[in-house]
C-alpha cells in the first residue's frame, strides 16, 4: 500500500464502495479514532480500528440498510498529513426510506494509515430516515 496520504484515503474510500475488507482493514492505524457528529445513535468518538469498522461502519451498513450502499467519491484535497474527502452515499435502508446524503472527512494520515477521522454530514437526514 501506499504511504502518501492522498492515496490511502482514496484507496479507502474505493475500499468501501467496493466492499472490500481486507483493504479497509489495512486501512486503519490499531489506535484510529472517528468522530461523527450529531446526535443520533452513530453519535460519538469510536475509538480503535476494531471498533470503527466492526461496531461504527460495520453497525451502520449491516444494521441499517437493506444492501450496502453506494459510496461515490466526489473531491479529495490533500496537504501533508490532513485529507479532506467528500463521498455521497445512497442506498435502501430497513426504515423503507432511500438515504441519499453527502459527507465529508476530515482525515489524519501518519505512516501510511489513517490515523483519526471527522466526519460531517446531515445528520438531520440520517436520524429521519435511517432511525
Amino acid at each position: 500500500m501506499s504511504t502518501d496520504p492522498k492515496t490511502v484515503v482514496v484507496t479507502y474510500v474505493e475500499a468501501v464502495a467496493n466492499g472490500d475488507l481486507e483493504t479497509i482493514t489495512a486501512s486503519f492505524a490499531d489506535d484510529a479514532t472517528w468522530t461523527y457528529p450529531g446526535d443520533v445513535p452513530l453519535t460519538g468518538v469510536w475509538k480503535g480500528r476494531d471498533a470503527i469498522i466492526n461496531d461504527f461502519l460495520g453497525g451502520a451498513t449491516g444494521g441499517l440498510f437493506t444492501e450496502p450502499p453506494r459510496i461515490t467519491l466526489t473531491n479529495v484535497l490533500a496537504e501533508g498529513e490532513q485529507v479532506i474527502a467528500e463521498w455521497t452515499a445512497y442506498g435502501p435502508t430497513k426504515t423503507g426510506k432511500i438515504y441519499d446524503n453527502h459527507c465529508l472527512g476530515v482525515f489524519i494520515v501518519r505512516d501510511g494509515r489513517i490515523a483519526s477521522v471527522r466526519e460531517y454530514t446531515d445528520t438531520q437526514h440520517v436520524a429521519n430516515v435511517l432511525f
